[in-house]
């Protein structure tokens, strides 16, 4: 159910929130924390609230989409709010700010947020350059971002170092989680020799890449070597050097890939290409700090940074063009670029 309240204030939304929960139940009960989503409003609105109603049948929640609208127009407020089916686990409340309004989100967000739950700030798009210092973030224990939705996605992995507080996440860190299971896994395997070089390749704007080489920069204590790959999208290739021979893990397709190690056989292993749904699920599972993703932004600037690897992917063998009308070999269509995914 989807009830517009147009040029609203936040006392008639709470109104109408609290007759809805008579009406329909105890609604607002039993939910775990607020996540508030900051963006400009926009048909990209839409796709981050499905991803936060998806995620919120793990985490059960109160849902606040602060969209900014025009800033010319008069300063007006628009809200919706959603229940039911088209809320998943969670109740939504779309704040379209217009206006003067549109700078005091902050303002129209705290009257609505749930009493003794933590509060979670999510930016699906652009990011303040500080999260921690705007102020829905101030309002929030948990900051999270992503720097693979930017513009300039390495620029914005450079402000996130520089910027970091205590509370911070970014989801181009959290899309490195299996990577990170698998090659942990594979260094508990005999024999037990120190890693002496590490190199990771990945697409060019990539900060999971990056992410990736600092975070083995840290855990190694070896100065990770980061590749920019000729194909494949995100997340390409892992080489740990060690002396007995090296461990490689490839994924050329973004969806499978393949571990080598000496004196093993290789294995196929699963390591699709992480949803924004998915990620979203695994931060808010979480609350406190999180060090290792603090000590792998620190470790960013002492990954060195190479051209083409020296240890390139097998290419993927391609299926025979089909002719033309005019008997030539047709030319293979152009593969679509994804970076928000590692």
């Amino acid at each position: 159910m989807i009830i517009d309240l147009p040029s609203t204030t936040t006392s008639q939304i709470n109104s109408r929130l609290v007759r809805l929960r008579d009406e329909g139940g105890a609604t607002t009960l039993g939910r775990v924390l607020t996540l508030v989503i900051v963006t400009e409003d926009g048909q990209r609105t839409d796709a981050a609230i499905d991803a936060a109603n998806d995620a919120s049948r793990e985490h059960p929640c109160r849902v606040i989409v602060v969209a900014r609208g025009a800033r010319q127009a008069a300063p007006r407020l628009d809200a919706q709010i959603r229940v039911g089916g088209d809320a998943g686990a969670s109740e939504v409340v779309v704040l379209r700010l217009y206006g003067e309004l549109a700078k005091e989100g902050a303002s129209c967000v705290m009257p609505l947020l749930l009493p003794d739950t933590p509060v979670v700030a999510w930016w699906p798009f652009d990011a303040p350059v500080s999260p921690s210092k705007d102020p829905i973030g101030q309002l929030a224990q948990r900051r999270i971002t992503d720097a693979a939705a930017e513009k300039n996605p390495i620029k914005a992995l450079e402000a996130r170092r520089a910027h970091y507080a205590p509370g911070d996440t970014d989801l181009a860190w959290t899309r490195l989680t299996l990577w990170r299971a698998m090659l942990a896994a594979s260094l508990d395997l005999p024999p037990y020799e120190k890693i002496t070089e590490a190199e990771v390749t990945g697409e060019a704007d990539s900060p999971s890449t990056d992410l990736l080489a600092a975070w083995l920069t840290d855990k190694l204590k070896v100065s990770a070597r980061r590749y920019k790959a000729t194909s494949g999208e995100g997340i390409v290739q892992v080489k740990l050097d060690r002396p007995s021979g090296a461990v490689d893990l490839i994924r050329p397709d973004g969806k499978v890939g393949t571990l080598s190690q000496p004196g093993q056989p290789s294995r196929r292993v699963a390591l699709q290409r992480r949803s924004v749904r998915d990620c979203l699920a695994e931060e808010l599972r979480r609350l406190d700090p999180d060090e290792v993703y603090a000590a792998a932004l620190k470790s960013l600037s002492k990954v060195a940074k190479g051209r083409t690897s020296s240890s390139k992917p097998e290419a993927v063998e391609e299926a025979p063009a089909e002719s033309g009308a005019n008997g030539k070999a047709a030319a293979p269509a152009k593969k679509s670029k994804a970076k928000a995914s590692s």
